[in-house]
């Protein structure tokens, strides 16, 4: 796992299972504590943060089980700016075949909304808050992210991008975070796609 250090706790991400939540979520999620371990995270300091939608809470849910923690506890925290991407009242609730026509408007501009949706730059400004919030309430803890499919791709983009940042002005996250809110980067987040329900490290 990579050290990025700007931040003080270490994340993973999970996209969220599938409407009943699956098989294949708890089975990568019992990676965790080997990881908790191999890098000496005590369970108390484990924190679950997750988007408000149906999906999102019963994979979190399944999480907080697996790890033993209480859904309804300290640990856990729902966080708005998690949610998925609103793509517009076009794309929005329609087939995943429509999802490439948005993501190709992306990567020509990804300031630009989508007849009333969130650009990318739009869904970077809120991430950005939920990160702030995130290292402000919590040290030397392993968070894990649980969101939707475009929300973490982007997360991951921006994290691993402003980890490379360097020189005066560049000391915290949101100053890092601001320095590489450009379309070069913000149009690469493709890159970082993954699977329902799959589970990664990023910091």
């Amino acid at each position: 796992m990579a050290s990025f250090s700007f931040l003080r706790n270490r994340y993973w991400v999970l996209r969220h299972g599938r409407s009943i939540p699956n098989e294949r979520v708890s089975f990568r999620v019992l990676y965790i504590p080997g990881d908790l371990e191999a890098n000496n995270i005590p369970l108390e300091h484990v924190h679950i943060c997750y988007s408000p939608f149906s999906r999102t809470s019963h994979t979190a849910k399944i999480v907080a089980s697996v790890l033993n923690l209480p859904f309804e506890g300290a640990q856990c925290k729902v966080m708005e700016e998690l949610r998925e991407r609103f793509f517009g009242p076009s794309f929005e609730l329609t087939s995943h075949d429509k999802y490439p026509e948005i993501w190709a408007l992306d990567e020509k501009d990804p300031f630009m909304q989508t007849e009333g949706g969130e650009s990318v730059a739009d869904v970077v400004s809120r991430l950005a808050t939920a990160m702030a919030t995130m290292e402000a309430e919590f040290q030397g803890c392993a968070i894990l992210v649980v969101s939707h499919g475009d929300p973490l791709q982007i997360l991951q983009t921006i994290l691993n991008a402003a980890n490379q940042q360097t020189g005066s002005g560049c000391d915290d996250l949101m100053s890092r975070i601001q320095a590489i809110k450009v379309p070069s980067i913000l149009s690469q987040h493709r890159k970082f796609a993954l699977l329902t329900g799959e589970l990664r490290p990023i910091i």
